[in-house]
């Protein structure tokens, strides 16, 4: 007898609860159940794709690429796409909702262009599995690689101003839609109207483009650039980074490589030839030097055994110039067998021929030194 009056009160809230809270409460329902769902099918979906992965070894590499790329993406294509589809279940008013309905295509485009940048990546990733640049002809590689380099930039532009064109087109602001419908139907007064507004940006972009399709340099090219020797490291869409031997780093506009003049020791390949030079008395034996010098390369793995010579280049009042010729298979090869010859060349001249080394030679006439001029007056 003492409960009813407790019972009571809970049965008028539920009774009390109207049509519009209920719609709401079910939709809430709805909603997070979907979001969960999702979730939990995107974390099973990449879970078994993770396994797959180690399991098959060959296909590891595109599997990991791919998965990485589009994990996230799809997981918020997938989210959006279930929210606009339940967001009419809401018990919400036309101005209100048309608002969110407008949020949420704001945020799907976003995450479109998301998708779009990333399948740019994934097909440059996937593209050049087929290249490596660490074997030892990676000329092909690295051109494949420089053209890519530069034109995934050059698409991720273009993509995001049609982003931008989409996201601008939703609004129904008649100005807001005609800079939307603007820079959709006409990206090439876009590009004509940034070209003149900044022109050093978009003479290096066309310059990257132009790099992109005539190559005078790529990636890891060995240049001599403002009288540094280093290698490309990096190709942008308005400079590139050239690393110095010294671990320091030049950074060179676009236009630079396409309108002054530069050295590129690997622009059809990478083999290179070396000089390393001695300069040694007229006395020393040139063919024991050349016999030396063969011995030395044979030994070394760092030469291409393709070239090697060593000649008497030419003749001064007190030394002869031996040059010994090399080649190598990169420029850093080249570099450490230059220096290897010399020091083995050198020791083997203080071994076997100390005598031989520049010497300056004087020769008094007479037996005896001529006195300086005033030194018989002081003397006497």
């Amino acid at each position: 007898m003492r409960e009813a009056p407790h019972a009571a009160p809970a049965v008028s809230n539920v009774a009390s609860l109207t049509p519009h809270h209920v719609q709401l409460i079910v939709a809430t329902v709805v909603i997070c159940f979907a979001i969960t769902l999702v979730m939990a099918l995107h974390a099973i979906i990449f879970r078994l794709l993770g396994r797959f992965r180690h399991k098959e070894v060959e296909a590891s590499p595109l599997l990991r690429i791919v998965t990485q790329r589009i994990r996230r993406p799809a997981l918020w294509v997938t989210l959006l796409a279930v929210m606009q589809a339940v967001l009419p279940l809401f018990p919400i008013e036309d101005p209100l909702l048309g608002t969110l309905r407008t949020v949420l295509w704001v945020i799907f485009f976003l995450v479109i262009g998301w998708v779009m940048v990333s399948g740019v990546y994934l097909f440059e990733e996937v593209f050049l599995l087929r290249y490596d640049v660490g074997v030892a002809d990676n000329l092909k590689a690295r051109r494949v690689r420089t053209q890519l380099q530069l034109l995934r930039r050059m698409a991720i532009i273009l993509l995001l101003v049609i982003d931008v064109g989409l996201i601008l087109s939703l609004f129904q602001n008649s100005r807001l839609w005609h800079y939307g419908a603007g820079l959709l139907a006409s990206a090439g007064l876009a590009s004509l109207v940034l070209a003149t507004a900044a022109k050093s940006t978009a003479s290096n972009l066309l310059a990257g483009l132009q790099i992109a399709l005539t190559e005078p340099i790529r990636l890891d090219d060995v240049v001599i650039v403002e009288g540094e020797w280093g290698k490309i490291e990096e190709i942008t869409t308005t400079y590139v980074v050239v690393a110095i031997w010294d671990y320091r780093r030049l950074v060179v506009p676009l236009t630079y490589f396409i309108e002054k003049p530069f050295q590129n020791w690997t622009r059809e390949h990478a083999d290179l030839m070396g000089t390393a030079f001695l300069y040694v008395d007229y006395s020393v034996p040139v063919d024991a030097l050349r016999e030396e010098f063969f011995r030395v390369l044979e030994e070394q793995p760092l030469w291409d055994r393709k070239i090697k010579a060593l000649q008497v280049t030419n003749l001064s009042e007190q030394t002869m110039e031996i040059r010994c010729l090399l080649s190598s298979r990169n420029a850093s090869d080249q570099f450490d067998l230059r220096c290897i010859v010399r020091e083995a060349m050198i020791g083997f001249i203080q071994r076997e021929f100390p005598e031989a080394f520049p010497r300056t030679r004087f020769s008094a006439v007479g037996g005896k030194m001529p006195a300086l001029p005033g030194e018989s007056a002081r003397g006497g």
